[in-house]
């Protein structure tokens, strides 16, 4: 049995989730097809405890810090992300760039998503460690994002009437071509972010595998294109892939 306010209250989170931005009352109603006093007194509920906040300049909502320590809280305590810590933190030691590790999150009804739920950098990484853990990324154009769509089951006829956005000329904006990429992907047992969602930045990725071969997280070692091309882009190729592989045996 679905309680009404409750839904309601969990639609508007989620709406300001997907949207990334503040939005106001009407924009919102609008939306989610219900009266603005009904959506205006559902925000005011949610305001005092702190799961949204709303802006004093703008009259517009956003997600509350409420949200934040709850999700951060869950991030910190996750066990996947307890065990795969340290070969993070060993792979970003041994060259330099940064690491992440993200799981598939599919809560977007529209778009299925990279969540990054660990990064190991350093403070002279600050120009490309964002997004920041807790962040979410479309996959087909990450290398993380794009081994969790090859190493899972996913109808994507349910996703071909969503438009990929291209966020440089690299980007794969076609479904059937990320389709036979995602084939290849898995053929090779890695993937690469060619400067797909931003130029200058390449980023090698390989999944993390349960039993029966599905893609529980994936890593990536991410890092400015001249560096990362350097002589030594195969033995990065060969170090990530080897760090999933025995990050692997630990849920096998």
């Amino acid at each position: 049995m679905i309680i009404n306010s409750v839904d309601r209250a969990l639609d508007i989170i989620i709406l300001l989730y997907e949207e990334e931005k503040e939005m106001g009352v009407s924009d919102i109603a609008d939306r989610l097809n219900t009266y603005k006093s009904t959506i205006h007194r559902t925000l005011v509920t949610l305001e005092g405890k702190g799961f949204v906040k709303k802006n004093p300049d703008t009259e517009k909502y956003w997600l509350g810090m409420k949200l934040h320590a709850i999700g951060m809280l869950i991030n910190n305590n996750l066990p996947i992300k307890k065990i795969i810590k340290p070969y993070c933190d060993e792979l970003h030691r041994k060259f330099g760039e940064v690491v992440n590790a993200s799981v598939l999150d599919k809560s977007d009804k529209d778009h299925l998503k990279g969540h990054i739920i660990y990064k190991a950098y350093d403070s002279t990484q600050l120009l490309i460690v964002n997004p920041p853990e807790g962040a979410g990324s479309p996959c087909y154009g990450s290398s993380v994002g794009k081994c969790l769509l090859a190493f899972n089951h996913i109808d994507f006829e349910k996703y071909k009437d969503v438009k990929l956005m291209k966020y440089t000329d690299k980007t794969i904006d076609n479904w059937d071509e990320l389709i036979d990429k995602l084939k290849e992907i898995r053929e090779k047992g890695y993937a690469i972010d060619d400067e797909e969602l931003e130029v200058g930045l390449t980023c090698i990725g390989a999944p993390v595998l349960d039993k029966n071969n599905r893609a529980i997280a994936a890593i990536s070692l991410s890092g400015p294109t001249q560096r990362m091309r350097a002589g030594d882009f195969e033995e990065k190729i060969r170090a990530v892939v080897e760090t999933a592989q025995e990050i692997s045996k630990q849920f096998r």
